[in-house]
């Protein structure tokens, strides 16, 4: 990236640009987090096979459920002739979900971060690509690696920094817009519009990173759906924020746009198999505003819990629950160490060790234990459905962090055992 200034957390330890949190001497790469994934996994599937699937609630914001029928799959699960008969049906229902034009065009692509890769690929044009996310957040790391593939520099700027400086020195083809980030951080619908228009005016195409905000600004907040904003085209994710899964990206917007990019998606094997875009299609028709209204009420009842347990100034209000930054997850595991601490543990390692103990010994799976490398790290506690009844309920939640967080204490003066915690015996 063209800043190659140094940024640290709060206890000094440099934060590495690609992920945007530092990395330690157990989580030190994209390597070791698929081992801790998969550490996780079997933990979670040795949960499941002595206590039944029932016995764990998902925290992560994701159902990843696969709402196809019986009829699907031999019809529109098909992978020659399915395609043919969903087609119109995937539009339509995209475009109302997003807010486009008769004339615009969709795509399904394996991943929303598949989607914004390909999209960078497509239209970065050899270019500084500019990032502009909501003040607090930062754009996916996605959009750091799709830069990377393509060869060019990425500039970040916040909604609240000289994003149209930003703008007008780059020059860019492509302004990647982060309306809601992963951590929840929500760009205000005026601010969009605003680099949208000043975006074109400097002869750029505008991408929306609307993964959570299709949903999250229109229904929690009274905002424009996302081709109203006035983007080239947006993408969104499948199973996040009301939507019930598979994971996949839904892509639309201008034809043009969309055409290149659904081909790049093609040739780098990004792009939604009929399976995949099948499920996109009942996912969206599932959809209800309803549903994800439901979803951030129980997620506000955990964070007034856990904020009457450990205080307001660790616990952040997000519209689906509650989260607690990764550093103050390592202080406080370390006041509670009394001073038997590690100083190489790092806060990623904190919020892993803190999100295997939740899984093994309470059923509570987060994305500290099943996201992907370069995710983010904090703790976050976004209930799906049935989440926190299959747990014990907001009080037994608020419980076993408080109790969990204790025993990671417990760990923070022996590196090898808190390794063993995240990555498993067998690492």
């Amino acid at each position: 990236m063209s800043d190659k200034s140094v940024v640290v957390d709060s206890f000094g330890n440099p934060i590495d640009p690609e992920v945007a949190y530092a990395r330690g001497s157990i989580l030190r790469s994209s390597v070791e987090e698929m081992a801790r994934l998969r550490n996780a996994q079997k933990v979670a599937g040795g949960r499941v096979r002595e206590l039944g699937p029932g016995s764990i609630g998902v925290f992560t914001g994701n159902p990843r459920s696969f709402p196809i029928g019986v009829d699907d799959l031999e019809t529109i699960c098909e992978e020659w002739v399915g395609p043919s008969l969903y087609a119109d049906d995937l539009r339509r229902v995209a475009l109302d979900h997003l807010g486009g034009e008769p004339s615009d065009a969709v795509t399904v692509l394996n991943r929303s971060s598949a989607g914004i890769i390909a999209t960078i690929l497509a239209l970065a044009g050899g270019r500084t690509v500019v990032s502009i996310a909501p003040a607090g957040g930062h754009s996916h790391v996605s959009v750091v690696r799709g830069c990377a593939l393509a060869g060019v520099d990425q500039v970040e700027a916040q909604a609240d920094g000289d994003w149209r400086a930003a703008i007008d020195e780059a020059r860019p083809a492509l302004v990647v817009v982060t309306t809601v980030t992963s951590s929840l951080e929500r760009l205000d619908d005026e601010i969009t519009i605003q680099v949208t228009d000043h975006a074109h005016g400097v002869g750029a195409k505008v991408f929306l990173d609307e993964a959570y905000g299709a949903r999250l600004r229109p229904v929690l907040h009274g905002g424009l759906l996302s081709l109203k904003l006035g983007a080239d085209l947006t993408i969104t994710n499948s199973d996040k924020a009301g939507l019930n899964g598979p994971r996949s990206g839904v892509l639309a917007g201008r034809p043009d746009v969309v055409a290149a990019v659904a081909a790049k998606g093609a040739e780098l094997g990004m792009d939604g198999r009929a399976p995949i875009a099948a499920g996109a299609l009942r996912s969206l028709q599932a959809f209800t505003p309803e549903g994800l209204r439901e979803e951030a009420a129980t997620g506000q009842k955990i964070a007034v819990a856990l904020e009457a347990r450990l205080g307001q100034d660790l616990v952040r209000r997000t519209d689906l629950g509650p989260m607690i930054h990764q550093d103050d997850v390592l202080a406080l595991a370390r006041e509670r160490a009394g001073g038997k601490v590690d100083q190489t543990i790092v806060p990623c390692e904190a919020t892993a060790a803190l999100g295997i103990l939740l899984l093994r010994n309470h059923g509570i799976l987060t994305v500290n234990t099943h996201g992907q490398p370069g995710g983010r790290v904090s703790l976050r506690l976004k209930p799906t459905a049935d989440a926190v009844q299959r747990v014990g309920g907001t009080d037994a939640i608020v419980a076993a962090v408080e109790a969990e967080l204790n025993t990671v204490a417990g760990h923070l003066g022996d590196v090898a055992s808190l390794s063993t915690l995240i990555l498993g015996e067998e690492a």
